[in-house]
């Protein structure tokens, strides 16, 4: 890596849940847990801290009519949304380190899923995920983004909500053409786009390790050009090429077996190296590789201090 001041993000908290016998099945996934057994869920978040993770994300993800049903959510999606942010709060404020926590607001209708956009359902769906997340978080994190319509429906769902906004677009896993939203539109106007909205950083997350350097690259192409920082990130996933007709978390995907820590470490140096200053991981990604990739930013922060 070139840097010493990157951030690490943590990793996929679905797949870590599994992992640690966290009640999970479809359609809840990720959410199962935060509704049966919250204790898990702050489980997960604590093993991502002492991986060294200096960002985490609030198990909302699932907490959407996708995953909990129509009747759930109208019920108990505020204050499920509401103990998701209070669980990473609390693993946060016991950490000696400063951790940052990142309010999660996923694409509403379904991930992957651009053309099933609704502007006014996903604006109505982020507002109760807005009113329970935001006694907790620091920054707000629109994950795995599809299009920019999807953006432009959180921007319109926040309001003037002070905390500042993130954004993270996933991308069509087609390597070796020009990188693409899942919607297909240019990773440029998108990165475009979120900065005239007031992103303070863009990131691509829940797609596969090879896409993501030529994203980063358009994108730094476009920030350079502004009168603001942007910061850039990525979190990538662990799973094969996802079909353009496929849902995120639809079912169970294979992970890749040639993706473990020293791997998945060689891939955040290029990331690094193409302007990303906040790197973590998405599914499949787990404590184990974020404390590869901390220890391995912990060492170049000491040997920046031996030579100065």
């Amino acid at each position: 890596m070139t840097r010493a001041n990157v951030r690490v993000l943590d990793g996929g908290m679905g797949r870590e849940l599994k992992r640690i016998g966290a009640p999970f099945r479809q359609p809840e996934w990720s959410a199962l847990a935060l509704i049966e057994a919250p204790e898990y869920v702050l489980q997960a978040h604590q093993a991502f801290v002492t991986a060294g993770a200096r960002i985490i994300t609030t198990n909302s993800y699932a907490v959407v009519p996708f995953h909990i049903g129509d009747e759930r959510f109208a019920e108990q999606g505020r204050a499920l949304a509401e103990r998701a942010g209070r669980l990473a709060r609390q693993a946060a404020g016991e950490s000696t380190d400063e951790v940052t926590v990142a309010g999660s607001l996923p694409p509403a209708l379904g991930s992957y899923r651009p053309d099933l956009f609704d502007h006014q359902r996903s604006v109505a769906i982020h507002r109760e995920l807005i009113a329970g997340l935001q006694a907790h978080v620091d920054v707000w994190l629109a994950e795995t983004q599809s299009s920019i319509a999807e953006v432009r429906a959180v921007v319109e769902a926040l309001g003037t909500d002070p905390a500042p906004l993130w954004v993270s677009f996933t991308l069509l896993d087609e390597e070796g053409r020009e990188p693409r939203l899942r919607s297909n539109e240019a990773v440029a106007d998108a990165v475009r786009v979120a900065a005239e909205l007031g992103a303070k950083a863009v990131l691509f997350n829940c797609s596969q390790p090879e896409v993501m350097a030529a994203a980063l690259i358009e994108a730094r192409a476009v920030i350079e050009n502004l009168d603001h920082p942007v910061e850039l990130g990525v979190y990538a996933n662990a799973f094969p090429p996802v079909s353009a007709k496929a849902e995120a978390n639809s079912d169970l995907l294979e992970i890749r077996r040639d993706l473990g820590p020293e791997s998945y470490l060689d891939w955040s140096k290029s990331w690094v190296a193409a302007g990303a200053s906040i790197v973590g991981g998405c599914c499949g990604i787990g404590p184990e590789h974020i404390a590869q990739l901390h220890l391995h930013l912990q060492y170049l922060k000491g040997e920046e201090a031996a030579h100065e």
